[in-house]
């Protein structure tokens, strides 16, 4: 491991600083489950790692009559277990234990999960400098695509790693974020940038971003949602597909819809045709094994990840028919 040093900041404006002086040599770090491994496997080599631990107000989690503030700096553990989001906001509770192990969780942050690295067996290895680390391949296109992208690939075809986002964006999140022009706030699905954005991010952060909180609407007493994620082993993977659904179900029909799909493109993948199909629609005409396979339109499979895409509409169709059997 390279050495580096390490800077514990008191405060957001602090740490934009720090970051902002140096964008190619410092790094933030949160619970540092994935940017530790990142510097082990020798991915980056930063020169300064700014920790988030020490400034306040990070990781309080607060409800009120408008929706939910969630502190970046919360961990997965106190997401899984409060009682609101439990109430409310059920994907994410669901997604949120569903990631790695107890361990983990009890470090791991929001907006770490946010923000983490691809998993790509190319990317992580010192062996192959590809697209993503400034290289002009992606080796899994025509190599091992088992666990690559299906979806919205093009030249780069990771997959993006985060349960929460999948949740989250179904649950119409919002990201704030403090940086050196002031503070800002957006729909979570546009904080995600794919490879035609920018194939060396993952995200929209430009140097000296922080990303400081996560905000979710209050939702109406018919609001209700779901998560389920397909993985090899029962614990401590990662997503082969994930889907997370939300649904305003009133006097017998679909008022709202919004299913986002995870484990198949580089971002989450809000699955459209299927939320407008399900708008207004009676609940006894709806078909999930229909929206199932609108999930998948358009799919383009690699040599070795076909099985994602009846995975995926497997997924949507189960996680529709529970939410309109809850809703009746």
């Amino acid at each position: 491991m390279t050495p580096f040093r390490f800077a514990a900041v008191s405060t957001v404006s602090e740490a934009s600083e720090m970051l902002r002086a140096d964008a190619a040599g410092s790094r933030l770090i949160a619970g540092g489950t994935d940017l530790l491994s990142e510097i082990k496997e020798g991915i980056v080599q930063p020169q300064t790692v700014v920790s988030l631990q020490n400034v306040g107000g990070m990781r309080e989690i607060v409800a009120g009559t408008d929706g939910m503030r969630l502190g970046a700096m919360a961990t997965l553990t106190e997401l899984e277990g409060h009682a609101e989001i439990r109430r409310s906001y059920a994907a994410l509770a669901e997604a949120a234990a569903s990631v790695a192990t107890p361990q983990i969780r009890n470090v791991g942050t929001l907006g770490g999960n946010l923000c983490q690295r691809p998993r790509c067996w190319y990317y992580r290895s010192a062996a192959f400098d590809c697209r993503k680390k400034g290289g002009s391949i992606c080796f899994a296109i025509n190599g091992n695509s088992k666990y690559h992208a299906i979806l919205g690939g093009g030249d780069c075809v990771i997959v993006h790693p985060s349960d929460l986002a999948v949740a989250l964006v179904s649950l119409r999140a919002r990201a704030t974020i403090a940086g050196p022009g002031g503070e800002r706030s957006m729909a979570l699905e546009e904080f995600f940038a794919g490879p035609q954005v920018d194939i060396m991010r993952e995200t929209v952060l430009q140097p000296g971003d922080v990303l400081t909180h996560v905000s979710l609407p209050a939702p109406s007493p018919n609001w209700r949602s779901v998560f389920m994620k397909s993985r090899e082993r029962q614990a401590q993977d990662f997503a082969l597909v994930s889907v997370a659904a939300a649904m305003e179900v009133a006097d017998g029909a679909v008022r709202d819809a919004r299913i986002t799909l995870g484990g198949v493109a580089p971002v989450p993948y809000r699955v459209r045709q299927a939320e407008e199909a399900l708008q207004g629609a009676a609940v006894a005409s709806v078909d999930p094994a229909r929206l199932g396979e609108m999930a998948v339109a358009g799919a383009r499979p690699l040599r070795d990840n076909h099985y994602k895409a009846p995975l995926a509409s497997n997924l949507v169709r189960r996680a529709v028919t529970l939410l309109l059997q809850d809703g009746a």
